[in-house]
């Protein structure tokens, strides 16, 4: 009886281990087949500029609001910190570290996430409940490639440019706190970020920014494509439930993700 009790805990735990390793590689094959039909002729041009002005060039505004305000509380709680240690002059090149490094890219991300990587779950999986991705597969037409390869293909040109568009902006909204509202000499403050900030920073920026855009497109598109096989809910609670998921799943993985980046790249 005693065993019995104890083995139920065990049973449990190893389920849902082996479900989650079943997961991870879903998606990962998943991944490795839409990333490799990018490049599988004829190439999807049209679609992935389509794909392109909607994930990229629909993101601008809110990446350049994202940024300018990032970059004004920066330089507000940067000043007031190094002001303690008379070291106020080193505020730009706080300010444009934080951002290349790790602000810029992450939130990137997490702002596209919201506006764009739900949209990607709810269309492919309205197109799974509906049955149009099941004509496709009728039609000998794969919709992984048809779908997802142009979305991926689009992240992954998308995310750096708006990476540098966030850094960029940010850099001014620190300008902004500090030199016009604190008073930090501007030859100051830009002096400090360009000596501060190196190429190699930049490229861990953009490194960062691509894998995040393939860890994006790959669980949203999963989420959506794979709705009609969840467990707590079919048809429309479907499509909403994959939604949240991906939503939620793609910003643990960007921050998990960060985290493991950063400690290859420092």
């Amino acid at each position: 009886m005693l065993l019995s009790a104890f083995m139920i805990p065990l049973t449990i735990v190893g389920r849902k281990t082996i479900f989650l390793t079943q997961e991870l590689g879903r998606v990962f094959f998943f991944f490795i087949k839409a990333f490799l039909f990018i490049f599988s002729f004829p190439i999807q041009v049209s679609k992935i500029i389509q794909q392109i002005h909607f994930v990229g060039m629909k993101s601008v505004l809110v990446i350049c609001l994202t940024g300018s305000f990032t970059g004004m509380v920066l330089g507000l709680q940067g000043y007031y910190t190094l002001v303690k240690f008379g070291s106020e002059g080193l505020l730009g090149a706080a300010v444009a570290l934080t951002l290349v490094r790790e602000m810029g890219p992450v939130l990137t991300a997490i702002m596209v996430i919201g506006r764009a990587g739900s949209a990607m779950a709810a269309e492919i999986g309205i197109m799974r409940i509906s049955e149009q991705i099941d004509a496709l597969e009728t039609m000998d037409i794969d919709p992984i490639r048809f779908l997802v390869s142009p979305i991926m293909a689009a992240s992954i040109i998308s995310f750096p440019l708006l990476t540098a568009l966030c850094d960029v902006i940010g850099i001014f909204g620190g300008y902004v706190t500090g030199s016009l509202l604190l008073g930090i000499s501007p030859g100051i403050y830009f002096a400090r970020v360009e000596s501060s900030v190196l190429m190699e920073d930049i490229m861990g920026g953009f490194i960062k920014s691509i894998i995040f855009a393939a860890i994006i497109a790959t669980i949203c598109c999963f989420q959506g494509y794979f709705t009609h096989m969840r467990v707590d809910g079919f048809g429309a609670k479907g499509v909403s439930s994959a939604t949240t998921s991906a939503v939620v799943l793609s910003c643990v993985a960007i921050l998990v993700a960060d985290y493991i980046i950063t400690s290859f790249l420092l």
